[in-house]
This record gives structure tokens, C-alpha cells and sequence, in this order.
């Protein structure tokens, strides 16, 4: 077996390391794409996680969603055209995963998709389109849960579906405990809400981000709130730093590392967030905490079943009434994960082996 695993950002890193950490390079490359908005933070990770190093980096010149898909189709396919191995691995649903899964099925060699299967039926949100088309490419697919298998089924994929759990509950599985010994953060607050927010349709909108900037700021609880490098920008941009900074019950971190920010997850009272990874982490036993999604729709329905995620969508009045009331009763009943085991690595190494 001879594989080629892509990686382009934070989230890939976090959930391809449980499937890198068991091959070698004897029998896999490592490709990282750098298309995340700040490079050095993805070799960051690579090192937190114990990955070896990439074979190949790219270091990517553009940022432009449309270039740098183009950019990294060109670059991929060169590599690809050099190393020729049985199956490019890709996961989740970025540019670097359709740029690799294209570039892979121009070369005639098979896509594998791990997480396969997501949708929010929400066009606005471009990983709709990358997961769509990625998943029409591959070969084998991964999905995480049985919705996510019948999502692909329900769309006639031509490739094997398996349904496997996610890969994100077997990094948790292995970090969470000794992230207190590796994490470099030290917050002195004992009740506090974390925040994440990075999606396009959020902080790209100023009319959206300026509402969920005042409902933060309007709740007056505690929010710690680690900024994505782009979301800073648009803070900035939109004129709204300014009112975070003097809030007095918001906390701006810069971008935080894995270990640190499974210590805040653990700490917290609760999660408010957009992002989808962390939908999933905070399902783990090891961290349960309830989640408040600021978007329209979600990709994660299996955490909105289970109670442990609710929908709030980016309205101020909406996202302060939810803020409140699960600051009153944080507490979630489900002690399982709809994620998996945390065995989702060694399942999909076993398939890869089994059917190229």
C-alpha cells in the first residue's frame, strides 16, 4: 500500500494525525498544501500532534478562493505525477480537498474521502460545494455516521460508502488528558464561555458579524474568544475590534494552539461557536459540553439530535435569549458521542488495505 495524504489546514492536521501517526514513510507521502490563512500555525500543529514532516510543502501564493484551487490542483499534480500511489486521501471539505481530489482523478488514481457525506443544504457556505464535489470523485468514502451515509446514498455516489466515526474522536481520545501538561494557556477565569468564529458567510458579511459581535457584547457574561487571523481582519475591517476590546466581558486570545484549546473546551461552561470540528469534539466524553451554533444550518445534525448542539442562528436577540438561558442550565444528559469510538483510524486503514 502506498498512499498519498493531503493536507491544507488546522482541522485536517487535527483529524488526519490518528490515521498519519500509523503509516510511515514507507508506505505514504505527506503532502500539506499551507493553504491555511497563516502557515506557520499549520507546522504548529504538525509538531504539537508528533506528525513527521511533510514530504512536500507548498506554501501556497494565493488566497483568492478560485487561484488558490487552481494553484493547488497545478502543484498537486506534479507531485502526484512523481510519487504515482495507490490512493491521494483527503478529509473534510476544503479547497485543498476538492484542489486534490480533481487533480488525483485527472491522473487516473483513486480518491479517498475521509468525513465523507456532510451537507448542510446551505450553498451560501463554499465547503458545501468542495464536499459535494469530492464525494462524486472518490473512490471509497468515510462518512462518520449512518445520516451521512444516507446523505450519499440518497445522492448516487459511484464510490464504496463505509460508516466509520470520525477520526476527531480519536485525537481527543489521545490528547485530552495530557493537555494540561503540553498547553501554554493560562486563564484565571472560573465561569466562561468559549467563542470560535471563522465561517465565510459570518465574518465576511458585516451586517452578519456585527450582529453576533453585539449579542456577545450585549450578554454580558464572560466570553474567551480566540480570534481566527481572517476574522481579526474583518474586525478590524468592520470597524468592531474596537468595541470588543473595550466590552469588558470579552477576552481576545490570538489564534490558540490544539492543546490549548482542548483546555478551554474542557473548562468551559459552554461552546458558542460556527465551527463544524468543534461541533463534533465537544461531543466527547472526555470534554461534553453544549454547543450553541451560530449559523443558519448546520453539517453536524447528529449533535443537534442528541441535544448536545443547538442552532441559534446570527440574529442578536436570538443569540443573547440562547446565551442566557444555557447559562442558567449548561448541563447535557448524553454521555455517548455520535462520532464514533474513537477507532475510526484503524477502521479506515484496514479498508484502505482491503479494497485498492
Amino acid at each position: 500500500m502506498n498512499v498519498a495524504i493531503v493536507m491544507g489546514t488546522r482541522p485536517e492536521i487535527i483529524k488526519l494525525s490518528p490515521i498519519v501517526n500509523q503509516l510511515n514513510k514507507k508506505n505514504s507521502t505527506l503532502i500539506l498544501t499551507g493553504q491555511h490563512y497563516d502557515y506557520n500555525l499549520s507546522i504548529q500543529f504538525i509538531e504539537e500532534l508528533d506528525i513527521r514532516r511533510p514530504d512536500f510543502s507548498l506554501n501556497l501564493h494565493y488566497s483568492n478562493p478560485a487561484m488558490q484551487t487552481g494553484e493547488i490542483i497545478i502543484r498537486v499534480a506534479k507531485i502526484l505525477s512523481k510519487i504515482n500511489p495507490d490512493t491521494v486521501v483527503v478529509q473534510g471539505d476544503t479547497n485543498t480537498v476538492l484542489a486534490a481530489a480533481i487533480a488525483s482523478l485527472k491522473a487516473k488514481i483513486p480518491v479517498t474521502h475521509v468525513e465523507a457525506g456532510l451537507r448542510s443544504y446551505d450553498w451560501r457556505m463554499p465547503e458545501e460545494h468542495n464536499r459535494i464535489e469530492a464525494d462524486h470523485i472518490s473512490e471509497l468514502l468515510f462518512a462518520p455516521t449512518e445520516n451521512a451515509k444516507r446523505n450519499l446514498l440518497h445522492e448516487n455516489v459511484h464510490g464504496k460508502i463505509f460508516v466509520t466515526g470520525n477520526t476527531v474522536i480519536d485525537a481527543i481520545n489521545k490528547y485530552a488528558d495530557i493537555a494540561h501538561k503540553k498547553s501554554h494557556i493560562n486563564i484565571e477565569i472560573d465561569n466562561y464561555i468559549l467563542m470560535t468564529l471563522h465561517r465565510t458567510e459570518n465574518v465576511d458579511n458585516e451586517k452578519t458579524l456585527s450582529s453576533i459581535i453585539k449579542a456577545i457584547t450585549e450578554s454580558k457574561e464572560n466570553i474567551i474568544f480566540p480570534v481566527h487571523p481572517h476574522t481579526l481582519k474583518r474586525l478590524h475591517e468592520f470597524n468592531l475590534y474596537g468595541k470588543l476590546k473595550t466590552s469588558g466581558n470579552v477576552l481576545l486570545l490570538k489564534s490558540v494552539g490544539y492543546f490549548d484549546m482542548l483546555e478551554l473546551m474542557k473548562k468551559c461552561s459552554f461552546i458558542l461557536t460556527d465551527s463544524g470540528g468543534i461541533q463534533e469534539e465537544a461531543t466527547s466524553p472526555k470534554i461534553r459540553k453544549k454547543v450553541l451554533v451560530v449559523r443558519k444550518t448546520t453539517d453536524r445534525p447528529e449533535s443537534v439530535k442528541a441535544k448536545m448542539a443547538e442552532i441559534v442562528g446570527t440574529e442578536t436577540k436570538r443569540i443573547v435569549a440562547a446565551i442566557r438561558k444555557t447559562s442558567d442550565n449548561p448541563r447535557i444528559d448524553t454521555k455517548s458521542t455520535p462520532y464514533g469510538k474513537g477507532d475510526s483510524a484503524n477502521q479506515i486503514i484496514t479498508l484502505i488495505r482491503k479494497h485498492l
